[in-house]
C-alpha cells in the first residue's frame, strides 16, 4: 500500500469511527428522550395562575403537539393524548391547530389510548357496582368518571337517584379541579356541596396512572338533608335506614378479629366502641377536619381594670350572643378561654355566616367589640380538651385583626369566594406567632 492509500485508509477508519461514536450518542440521546414524562418538557401543558388554580394552557399544547410529530417519545405524546381528550381540543381548537392534533393522535394510535384506559377502568367499574348496591336507600351515591373522555364521563352510577344524573353525564371542571388539589397536596378530599336547597357530603378519590397522569375518579355523595332531615326526625325511616345499611346476603363462619378482640367478643363485647356510644362517653381521643372559629374581646384587661362589674356583664352577653348565632348556624362550642370563644363547623360557609351574626349583635350591644379568625384545619378532642395546629392559626388569625373585624385563612377563602354575598380583602401574607410558615390572610367585607 502507497502512503497515500495508508494515509486514506486511516483517515476513512478514524471517520468511520467518529460517525459510529456519533451515532451511538444520538441513539442515546434518542432513548433518554423517548423516556421522558410529559411534565419534565418546559411546554407541559398545565400552569397555576396567581389565585393557585391550575389551568390547560393551549398555547403550550400547541407546542407539545408539533415537537412529538417531530420528536418520536411515545410515553410523553400518549400522556399529551389523554390531556387533549380531557381539555376538549376536539370542541375548542380551530381547523388548523386541530388538524395537528388529529395528526399526533393517529400517529401515536390515539384510539388505542383511549381503549386501554377503558380496559384500565374495568375493574374500577366493579368496585362501584357492588359497593353500591351494597347501600340500598341509603341517599348514598357512588360513581366512576371516565376522565379521559370528560364530556361523557360519568360511565357507572349506582343509587343514582340521590342527584339524578344518569350514564354519559359530563364531569364539568372536575379535571382541572382534581390537578389543583393534588398541585396543593389534597389527593383525596372531603367536602361540603349546597345547590339550591340541596345539600351534599362528598369525597372524591383521583383515579392516577403512571404513564398518562389523572384517568378517573371515584365519588361518593350523600345527602346530607335526606339523613338529617328524613332519616333522624322519623323513628320508621331511621330503623329502615339501617336495615338498608347493615343489609346481608348471607351469613359467614369466620374470625376477623385479632386474638384479642376475639377473646373480649367471647367474653361479652359487642362492638368496637362497646357501650360509649350508648353512655355518650369519648373515646380518649378523635381527630376531624373542621372550620375552627375563634373570637375574643378586644382590651378585655382594660375593660376589667376600667369596670369589672360591667365587663363581666359583656361577658355574659359575649357568651349569648356566640350560643344563639352557633344553634342558628350549626357550630360547636369547644372551649370557653376566659373573654375568648372557640368553635367549630363542619361547613366553612356556617362558619363564616356565624361570625358575621356575631359581630352584627356585638355592633347592636354596643358596649364591646371583638376579633374573629377563622381557619380550616384539624380539632383533636382529648381528655376533654381541644388541640391541634387548627387552633393555633385560628387563634393568631384573630389576632392579627382590627376590633370588629373577621379574619379568614385562603383555605377558607377560597371554599366561601364564590359565595353570593360575600366578599373579602386581601390582607397578605403574615407571619403568625408559633406557624412555620408565612400565610395569606384575607377579612371578611361586612
Amino acid at each position: 500500500m502507497t502512503g497515500f492509500g495508508i494515509v486514506l485508509a486511516l483517515g476513512l477508519g478514524v471517520f468511520g469511527f467518529l460517525l459510529g461514536k456519533r451515532s451511538v450518542g444520538a441513539s442515546r440521546d434518542e432513548a433518554a428522550d423517548s423516556s421522558r414524562r410529559l411534565e419534565e418538557y418546559d411546554f407541559y401543558p398545565f400552569i397555576v395562575n396567581a389565585a393557585g388554580h391550575v389551568e390547560f394552557s393551549p398555547d403550550a399544547f400547541d407546542e407539545a403537539v408539533d415537537y412529538f410529530i417531530k420528536e418520536r417519545n411515545l410515553r410523553a405524546a400518549r400522556e399529551l393524548i389523554v390531556i387533549g381528550e380531557q381539555n376538549l381540543v376536539r370542541d375548542t381548537f380551530p381547523s388548523d391547530r386541530l388538524q395537528r392534533y388529529k395528526d399526533l393522535y393517529a400517529a401515536y394510535d390515539g384510539d388505542g389510548v383511549v381503549r386501554d384506559n377503558d380496559a384500565f377502568l374495568e375493574n374500577y367499574r366493579r368496585i362501584v357496582t357492588h359497593l353500591g348496591r351494597s347501600f340500598p336507600n341509603t341517599g348514598i351515591e357512588i360513581l366512576l368518571h371516565n376522565l379521559v373522555n370528560p364530556s361523557r364521563s360519568l360511565v357507572v352510577i349506582e343509587n343514582a337517584a340521590v342527584t339524578g344524573r344518569s350514564i354519559g353525564s359530563g364531569a364539568t371542571n372536575l379535571v382541572l379541579d382534581l390537578k389543583t388539589r393534588r398541585q396543593r397536596g389534597e389527593d383525596k378530599v372531603n367536602y361540603e356541596l349546597n345547590i339550591g336547597s340541596r345539600q351534599f357530603k362528598c369525597t372524591t378519590i383521583p383515579i392516577f396512572r403512571s404513564d398518562f397522569g389523572l384517568v378517573g375518579a371515584l365519588c361518593i355523595n350523600i345527602d346530607a338533608h335526606f339523613l338529617r332531615e328524613a332519616v333522624l326526625s322519623d323513628e320508621r325511616r331511621l330503623h329502615a335506614f339501617f336495615d338498608n345499611l347493615l343489609r346481608m346476603d348471607f351469613e359467614l363462619d369466620e374470625n376477623i378479629l385479632s386474638k384479642d378482640e376475639y377473646q373480649n367478643a367471647l367474653k361479652g363485647k359487642r362492638h368496637f366502641l362497646d357501650e360509649s356510644i350508648r353512655t355518650g362517653e369519648r373515646t380518649a381521643q378523635s381527630h376531624k377536619l373542621a372550620a375552627i372559629l375563634f373570637s375574643d374581646i378586644v382590651s378585655f384587661t382594660e375593660l376589667m381594670g376600667d369596670d369589672e362589674t360591667a365587663t363581666l356583664q359583656i361577658l355574659d352577653a359575649n357568651e349569648r350572643i356566640h350560643r344563639e348565632a352557633l344553634a342558628k348556624h350549626r357550630g360547636r362550642l369547644l372551649k370557653k378561654l376566659g373573654d375568648g370563644m372557640l368553635a367549630s363547623f363542619d361547613s366553612v360557609s356556617d362558619a363564616v355566616a356565624c361570625a358575621q351574626a356575631v359581630q352584627r349583635a356585638v355592633v347592636q350591644d354596643g358596649s364591646f367589640s371583638v376579633r374573629i379568625g377563622i381557619h380550616l384545619g384539624e380539632v383533636i378532642l382529648a381528655d376533654g380538651d381541644v388541640h391541634g395546629d387548627g387552633v393555633n392559626i385560628a387563634s393568631r388569625i384573630q389576632s392579627e385583626m382590627s376590633p370588629g373585624a373577621i379574619g379568614v385563612s385562603k383555605v377558607v377563602y377560597d371554599n366561601i369566594k364564590n359565595k353570593d354575598g360575600l366578599t373579602a380583602t386581601l390582607l397578605g401574607e403574615r407571619t403568625l406567632k408559633n406557624v412555620a410558615t408565612p400565610m395569606q390572610l384575607y377579612s371578611i367585607d361586612s
